[in-house]
């Protein structure tokens, strides 16, 4: 998946890396108004540091053997991250995305006491109109085809919104539960069931 759209730009034949390297052949500088910044996370070796997403977790990379991170049991939107190697030097990395679309990065280090061991993941997502969140990427799913999730949450929720009826007669009740089917909509092959 891309994470960065490139804008307009001059093209140069090497473009000079932090680390002194070039690059070969033709290349274009990255723009800044689409980088994701990450977060700073602190990690030790006999301590976790859970933190709690927005939404169920889908991916999670890490930057090097340095640090472990799994899933907590039973919390989809929950990872537990720790150092698997006492008192590590080297900054690395680590970035989760979530099943809303949403993408967050992060520079871990080692720290001997963490400020912080449990830590909830602001959904930028949804902070204030007209805001560009750090952490909104146009992340594709497989399942969803050529829409974001964040596209398909805002079609479901105009259609939860307008409540309109366009479907009647198609209910079940037993065991004393009812189920009802008002509306199915269909948008880029996606079919949507307002219940």
């Amino acid at each position: 998946f891309a994470l960065l759209t490139l804008g307009a730009g001059a093209f140069s034949t090497a473009h000079a890396q932090s680390s002194g390297d070039l690059y070969q052949g033709l290349t274009r500088g990255m723009p800044d108004g689409r980088t994701v910044i990450p977060y700073g996370l602190e990690v030790t070796f006999d301590k976790t540091t859970h933190l709690i997403f927005p939404a169920p977790i889908r991916y999670v990379d890490l930057g090097s053997a340095n640090i472990v991170a799994a899933k907590a049991e039973s919390a989809e939107n929950v990872l537990r991250v720790k150092a698997s190697v006492k008192d590590f030097e080297t900054e690395t990395n680590m970035s989760v995305i979530c099943t809303d679309g949403s993408f967050f990065a992060f520079n871990v280090k080692y720290a001997k006491e963490p400020e912080k061991l449990s830590l909830e993941m602001v959904d930028f997502l949804h902070a204030g109109e007209g805001n560009l969140p750090s952490n909104k990427a146009d992340i594709y799913f497989k399942e969803l085809g050529n829409e974001t999730p964040t596209l398909v949450r805002l079609l479901m929720s105009t259609i939860h919104k307008q409540d309109k009826r366009l479907v009647k007669h198609i209910s079940a009740k037993q065991f004393g539960m009812q189920f009802g089917l008002k509306a199915i909509y269909a948008h880029n092959g996606l079919l949507y069931f307002h219940t």
